[in-house]
């Protein structure tokens, strides 16, 4: 990898998300040679993906590319690699581009979709964990619409504008949300030629609630806002299987659809090596201690999403989200440098700064340690917790301006098909142009 060797202790972090970003800045000019590894040479900012999907963002007012956030710290090198595996006994990471010895290593790989071993709907489903499956299923929504227009079947144009997410957590709240409000202002312009009254947004969840992690309240406002833009919401209902056409699921209910969005759940993005048994809990979770470290390992350690730190009061690890993954980073960046130094570790302590979702405009709920309120004000704060954590003036700048503009206009303008997406496994009927 071209990576000079210094005296200094070499940290090897694996992933550039909120975890590893946190801790490479933590751990910049101190005295440690730092190397971040990730398969793509930009962080992506993940709580605005539905938002590139949906058609109000572009996707590089998301990302950032990881040289320019580690440009001033001359200690930190980064490289573009696909991490395949790692030797924790001779303390080696092997990767598509060479291996790469290292003192003390950190795996802040995140998370993935989690299909729960169901092929089917894995296959025939769209994910939207990272940038290039929200452009993925950008293009799949707008060519339903344009397909829509050209067949005189009924029963396919239906499937056409009909579209399933599964999951009624953050994700597929925000996203059924927004494609509930394309529905309503931009869709009857786009297509004046095409009967958008007829598309429908279902969203399903298993439990008896949306937003099952945050508060009764915010659970039930959140479903009336979502009713009220005219979303179908089916609870206690477990879907078991998508051909390409037709969703089913545990009772007499189905879908004919061409689209099925999975947000239904997510695990622990393993690396082989450390994905052993012996490492891993519930949710393909590498267990950690109270310090980050990797069960049975003294310089291997885990944050963020992939890491599973059991407490009392969080006995399956703490929340796969942002906050979590932010100051684990920190707290290890500060304990690394304390161990190099022989100094005792501190324990990481969760700081729960509450959690939030939107619904759409002027709609959102946030749920705070002392209070809990919904609406426009909880919207205004949705926008401005956002905007604060992404990277770079430039994407603040630009996400700002694209959301008064949407809001002024009522208006999408990121609604391109720039890279077409196919699913060559939906058999359609016949096309017949007028």
């Amino acid at each position: 990898m071209n990576i000079p060797r210094v005296s200094y202790p070499r940290i090897v972090i694996i992933g550039g998300g909120f975890a590893g970003i946190s801790l490479a800045r933590r751990l910049s000019k101190k005295e440690a040679q730092v190397v971040l590894l990730d398969k793509h040479n930009y962080h992506t900012f993940q709580p605005l993906l539905y938002q590139v999907s949906t058609g109000g963002l572009e996707p590089d007012s998301i990302a950032y590319p990881l040289r320019k956030i580690l440009k001033n710290f001359p200690n930190i090198f980064f490289r573009m690699a696909n991490v395949k595996e790692i030797d924790a006994e001779n303390k080696i990471v092997k990767s598509d581009i060479g291996d790469l010895k290292f003192d003390y290593l950190v795996i802040a790989t995140g998370s993935e979709t989690n299909y729960f071993g169901n092929q089917s709907i894995e296959k025939h489903s769209m994910a939207m964990k990272s940038i290039p499956q929200s452009l993925n299923l950008r293009s799949l929504i707008l060519e339903n619409f344009e397909d829509a227009l050209l067949t005189s079947d009924l029963d396919e144009r239906n499937a056409l504008m009909n579209f399933v997410i599964v999951g009624a957590g953050p994700t597929g709240v925000e996203l059924a949300g927004a494609l509930a409000e394309i529905k309503k202002g931009i869709l009857p312009k786009d297509y004046p030629d095409l009967d958008t009254r007829l598309a429908q947004i279902n969203l399903v969840q298993s439990g008896d609630r949306v937003l099952k992690e945050m508060s009764e309240k915010a659970s039930k406002k959140a479903e009336d806002f979502l009713e009220e833009l005219g979303v179908n919401i089916w609870k206690d209902l477990r879907v078991t299987g998508y051909d390409g056409k037709t969703v089913t699921t545990n009772t007499d209910v189905t879908f004919e659809t061409a689209t099925v969005v999975w947000a239904a759940g997510v695990k622990g993005a393993t690396i082989k090596g450390l994905d052993a048994q012996d490492y891993i809990t519930r949710g393909n979770r590498v267990v950690v201690n109270e310090f980050n470290q990797v069960k049975g390992f003294d310089s291997i350690f885990a944050v963020g999403d992939i890491a599973c730190m059991q407490t009392e009061d969080f006995p399956q690890g703490y929340p796969m989200m942002a906050q979590p993954a932010i100051q684990q980073g920190k707290q290890l960046g500060d304990n690394l440098v304390r161990l190099i130094d022989c100094k005792p570790m501190k324990p990481f302590k969760y700081n729960d700064k509450g959690s939030m979702a939107t619904v759409g405009r002027n709609k959102a709920v946030v749920d705070l340690e002392s209070f809990k309120f919904q609406g426009v004000f909880a919207w205004f704060v949705w926008m401005f917790v956002h905007l604060f954590f992404l990277i770079g003036f430039r994407n603040r700048a630009i996400v700002f301006i694209n959301w008064v503009y949407n809001y002024i206009r009522f208006d999408r303008e990121a609604r391109l098909i720039i890279r077409p997406y196919k699913k060559h496994h939906i058999v359609k009927s016949e096309v017949k142009k007028s």
